[in-house]
This record gives C-alpha cells, sequence and structure tokens, in this order.
C-alpha cells in the first residue's frame, strides 16, 4: 500500500466524548479499512517535562527549536522509537522502560534527531503532518475519554496501521542510519553528553543483527544494526570530551520516576509488585504501587498512598493531579476540584492539568465554576489550539452555561481538528445562526465552513447569511 493511500485512509471518528478520571484516550476509532493493527498516542505532562529535559539540550545542539520539536509517547510495549517529518519524534513506552539509565535514552532520541536534522523524512513531512495533525489528541494518562452512552468504554487514538508501516519503509537505509549516528555523537558531544549510552544501548541489542526481520523488534528492523556500525560510532564517541561524563542524580532521579509512572499505569499490579516489592520505600516504588491501585480501581488505597507522597512533596503538581484523578474517578468532584486546583496553581502552564481542573469545574456545574471552567480551557488552548479534547470540553462549558451559538462554534472547532469536515460545517452553520453577525466569532464560524469543502450550493446560501 502507498502512503499517500495509507494517509488517505485515515479517518476520525464522530462519536461525541464525555471526560472522566482514568488512562489513555479513546478519542476517535479511525482506521483505514485494511488495517488490522493499532497504535495510541498518549499524553502526561509530568513525562513529557522528563523528556524534553533530558532532550531539549540536544535539539538545541542541533540546530532545531526545542520547543517545536514534538515528542510523542506510544503506550506500546514493544521496543520502538522512529523521527517523522515536521520534527515529530515518537517514543514508544517499551523503549523508555527498556532503556537502564537516561542516558541510554538520551543517545536513542539523539539518533532521531540527527534524522529530523538531516533532512531524511523531508519529503514525507507534509503529507504525515497533514495526517498527523488533526488526530493529535491532548489527552493525558490519567484521561479516559469515553464514547457518550457508554462510561467506561473506548478505543485508543488509532493510526493506520499501513502508514506506520510505510514510515520504516520510507527511508531508513544504513547509509542514513551511519549519518544520524554520526550526528548523534556530535549533538551529544555539543550538548555536554556522553555518547556511551547510544553505543551501550546498540550493543545490548546486537544479537538482533542475526535475526530475520519478522523476529526482530520494530526498532531494528528501521534501523538495522551492523558490527561496522557500531565500532564506527564507538569509536567516535570515546575520542570525545564528554564520553566519561555520567548522568546526574537528577537525572537518574527523573528516569527512575517516569518509568515507574508508565509502569504503574500499564502493567498489571502483579507486574509492579514484582518490579516495586514493599520492601521498596524510594519514591519511584511508592509512586508506582500507587498509581497501580488506582489503575485496580482501590480508590481508598491509592489516596492513602499518594497522599503520603504529598507529604514528603507537597509542592509536586503531579502528585496533586493524581489525587484529583483519583477522587472525580470515585465520584468525589468536589474533592477532584481542590486537587487540580493545586496541580493547576503549582504548574499553571501545562495545557492538560488546566482541563483536568476544567473537568471538575463544569461537573459541578455552578454559574462562577463554569466562567472558571472556560477560562481554563482558553488558557490550555492557548498553548495546544488543535486540541479536540480542549474544545469538546469548552462545547460542554458553554452549553452549560445557556450559550448555544458559542458551544456550537466549540463543537466546530473540535471536529475540524478531527478532520470531521462534514460534522464541523454543521455546528458551524448552527453557530452562525446563533451568533451575532459580525463578530470575530461569527466570522470564525464562516471560515469553517469555507474551510470544510462547502459545495457551490452551500457557499451560495452562505453568501446570503
Amino acid at each position: 500500500m502507498s502512503l499517500r493511500k495509507a494517509l488517505g485512509g485515515v479517518r476520525a471518528g464522530c462519536a461525541a466524548l464525555a471526560l472522566t478520571g482514568l488512562i489513555l484516550a479513546p478519542i476517535s476509532a479511525a482506521q483505514a479499512a485494511d488495517d488490522d493493527e493499532s497504535i495510541s498516542i498518549i499524553r502526561d505532562t509530568e513525562i513529557e517535562h522528563i523528556l524534553h529535559e533530558e532532550a531539549d539540550p540536544v535539539f538545541v545542539a542541533a540546530g532545531l527549536d526545542p520547543k517545536a520539536v514534538q515528542i510523542h509517547l506510544v503506550s506500546n510495549a514493544e521496543l520502538n522509537s522512529f523521527a517523522a517529518g515536521g520534527q515529530q519524534i515518537f517514543v514508544y513506552s517499551g523503549m523508555i522502560l527498556e532503556t537502564k539509565n537516561p542516558n541510554e535514552l538520551i543517545g536513542v532520541i539523539a539518533h532521531e534527531t540527527g534524522h529530523v536534522a538531516g533532512g531524511h523524512l523531508a519529503r514525507s513531512g507534509d503529507m504525515i503532518h497533514h495526517a498527523l495533525g488533526p488526530m493529535l489528541i491532548s489527552v493525558g494518562l490519567g484521561i479516559l475519554a469515553a464514547l457518550a452512552g457508554a462510561p467506561g468504554a473506548g478505543a485508543s487514538l488509532i493510526f493506520s496501521a499501513g502508514y506506520f508501516g510505510e514510515l520504516s519503509a520510507l527511508g531508513f537505509n544504513r547509509e542514513q542510519e551511519s549519518r544520524a549516528d554520526q550526528a548523534a555523537a556530535t549533538f551529544l558531544d555539543k550538548a555536554g553528553i556522553s555518547g556511551r549510552g547510544l553505543v551501550r544501548f546498540f550493543d545490548n541489542f546486537r544479537y538482533q543483527e542475526v535475526f530475520d526481520d519478522e523476529k526482530k523488534y520494530p526498532y531494528f528492523r528501521t534501523h538495522p544494526l551492523s558490527d561496522e556500525r557500531i565500532e564506527a560510532l564507538r569509536v567516535r564517541v570515546t575520542k570525545q570530551a564528554h564520553y566519561d561524563d555520567v548522568d546526574s542524580p537528577r537525572a537518574l532521579a527523573l528516569h527512575a520516576i517516569m518509568k515507574a509512572k508508565l509502569e504503574g499505569f500499564i502493567d498489571g499490579a502483579s507486574k509492579v509488585l514484582a518490579d516495586y516489592p514493599l520492601t521498596d520505600q524510594s519514591f519511584p516504588a511508592r509512586y508506582a504501587r500507587a498509581i497501580s491501585l488506582y489503575r485496580a480501581n482501590d480508590s481508598d488505597g491509592a489516596t492513602k498512598a499518594i497522599d503520603a507522597l504529598i507529604v514528603d512533596q507537597p509542592k509536586n503538581p503531579y502528585l496533586w493531579e493524581i489525587k484529583g484523578q483519583i477522587a472525580f474517578d470515585s465520584g468525589h468532584t468536589k474533592e477532584a476540584e481542590a486537587a487540580h486546583r493545586r496541580s493547576v496553581e503549582l504548574e499553571p502552564d501545562a495545557p492538560l492539568l488546566r482541563i483536568n481542573h476544567a473537568q471538575a469545574l463544569v461537573a459541578l456545574g455552578a454559574p462562577d465554576q463554569l466562567n472558571e471552567a472556560v477560562l481554563d480551557i482558553r488558557h490550555a488552548l492557548a498553548v495546544e489550539p488543535e486540541s479536540p479534547l480542549a474544545w469538546r470540553l469548552l462545547s460542554e462549558a458553554y452549553d452549560a452555561k445557556k450559550d448555544p451559538g458559542m458551544a456550537r462554534l466549540a463543537a466546530a472547532e473540535q471536529n475540524f481538528y478531527l478532520g470531521q469536515l462534514l460534522e464541523a460545517r454543521t455546528f458551524a452553520y448552527n453557530a452562525r445562526q446563533l451568533l451575532q453577525k459580525g463578530t470575530p466569532e461569527w466570522r470564525r464560524a464562516t471560515d469553517i465552513i469555507l474551510a470544510s469543502k462547502p459545495t457551490p450550493d452551500q457557499l451560495k446560501a452562505l453568501g446570503g447569511g
């Protein structure tokens, strides 16, 4: 299947969404007709901050603006990562959990940065960005957008498996891999980071070279290893000034927290207890066990565990975020609102934390709370204007405020960014009839209609409105 065909087959679902306090994002059930697999993009403010803290010096060394480079976290146990057009890097949760230290992970990200900075994906970038743009929904590990009318049910954010299979064939040839290796070595040294981790990571999986493709990890199907490639990289990095540098205590601590959080959310309780036994009283171990209790629907146990962590770290916004998620999911909306408010106070510029707080405010539903929810959502949209989840919640807030024009405009925005142009046009037409003519909101509804491929008759009718 061609890349263009695969991209053309990606379709967004049109089910309405409701927010609850769980894991992953069932925003759309979109896939090509001939797909038999899917992958999930998940969002978590804490993990994203850790990844950028590790990777941003490399991006700067590569001449990239860290704010322009998007690191997407894929919920998948496979060992894999890849770069895509538009300065996008995808890292599988399995890759993070497999790396033994920050230096190994940053080495892998530096390699992908080599592909981005080298323009190895430039020809496909426009198509990839066009497909991903409307589909990357802003949801947290602690937010499940369940299908309306079916609480607790949902499907993850799905992309065409054929599309990702085609990405693998786009150009990860051995020459580009070697160039990306050498670029990674340059960027790491310029950033004051050892290249030892990247070599060690490749060494750990050197045995993959002898496997048939179907038996290899996906990463090594698209990033073919060879003794010559590993040795060339080793020779380069061992001569660099920072080769003997080690991870800082802070980097090691953050990496351990990130792995613990992922395992707590993704793995079952037995796996979490095996890796983080009760005898381990470190922060990451207690964090993983607390999240695992939450995922096992033990809200009382999870709340007690999180409260104990908050005693130790009262200014940790992510502990307050999870406390709020637990409370919201167990029906304690006032307690959820208070916890999420505290998380926003501690991390005011994080869109997902704002959305969490707004979700609780909308559920409470008092006029002042709805007004505050709108402000929270608008703040989130100022940072991530293409977030369909935020637009959906804004529509709910305006609907509760008895403002149908703005509610329909927000619904039009949501559907527009999901790529559901027919639904976007319908909501925009309705909004246009309810909004005051000539206002910025009325003009925005008109813009959405014009951008949604209206028919000549529809354009004619628009001119009359």
